[in-house]
């Protein structure tokens, strides 16, 4: 737990410079450093990366997306990338096919799901920096997985009794979950008032809990969809970049989830 503390607090400025400090384009490069190893990290557990060209093809891909989100240009460059990494993946699987390299379409999924849809989804942190008070904006689903997070570790720990909810991940508890959501809405509404109150701008509080509550619970959705491809793929974590964390993709799998939802939810109902 503390490599975990001390880890994430050496994490967390170097994401707050890149917010603040650093030029626009640096979000787009830090979420593009994620999602290609995140890309990566899925690749390697599901054993796709002993396919070469695939895993290079999907992390260019992964790269790509954020970039073209960066540009203005994010629906043009996800349709884009998806034609033609679609292309890069299915041409060698029908040259091989009957062959001993032959590439199954489980694979190919596999890379489409890493190379399109996880950068895809962290691309919304990029669009949300986009908005009128972008800054404030993107970090709504960082805060929201990550205090989530928390809130149900400590609540499982100290209070968690209903436990083996789901065999996925049954250590977990009913009250580490709920305790999940009861903290990502009350750090969400924390966050609003500190908004409202250092940002000089009106915040919607009751839009925040909404924020909170939905976020909450797709982030632990997130959180046990990727436990779940660990256990069918047979590793502990995604890989050892972090250390205490895992993987990039053990550190941001909740966030892959909470960021489109928050980008829906910002979409529909501003709340400053």
């Amino acid at each position: 737990m503390a490599t975990r503390i001390v880890v994430g607090l050496a994490l967390g400025p170097a994401f707050l410079a890149a917010l603040y400090i650093l030029p626009p384009a640096a979000l787009a490069v830090v979420v593009a450093f994620i999602a290609g190893m995140a890309c990566f990290e899925l690749l390697r557990a599901a054993k796709v990366a002993h396919h070469n060209g695939m895993y290079i093809f999907s992390v260019l891909a992964a790269v790509l997306i954020p970039a073209g989100h960066a540009a203005g240009l994010g629906s043009w460059t996800a349709r884009a990338v998806a034609i033609l990494l679609m292309a890069a993946l299915f041409l060698p699987a029908l040259r091989r096919y009957g062959t001993q390299g032959e590439i199954r379409f489980e694979h190919i999924i596999v890379c489409l799901f890493g190379g399109i849809g996880i950068p895809l989804f962290l691309s919304a942190l990029v669009r949300l920096k986009q908005f009128d008070n972008g800054q404030f904006y993107v970090l709504l689903p960082v805060i929201c997985a990550f205090t989530t997070d928390i809130g149900a570790y400590f609540f499982g720990v100290f209070l968690g009794k209903h436990r083996g909810i789901t065999q996925v991940s049954p250590n977990k508890s009913l009250e580490g979950y709920v305790g999940g959501i009861v903290t990502g809405c009350l750090c969400m509404l924390l966050y609003g008032l500190l908004v409202e109150h250092f940002g000089g701008i009106e915040v919607r509080l009751p839009v925040m809990a909404l924020y909170g509550l939905l976020g909450s619970a797709v982030t632990e959705i997130g959180d046990l969809s990727f436990s779940l491809i660990k256990r069918q793929c047979g590793v502990k974590d995604y890989g050892t970049l972090l250390p205490g964390h895992g993987g990039m993709l053990d550190r941001f799998d909740s966030t892959t989830f909470a960021a489109p939802m928050l980008l829906l939810l910002v979409e529909v109902l501003p709340a400053f």
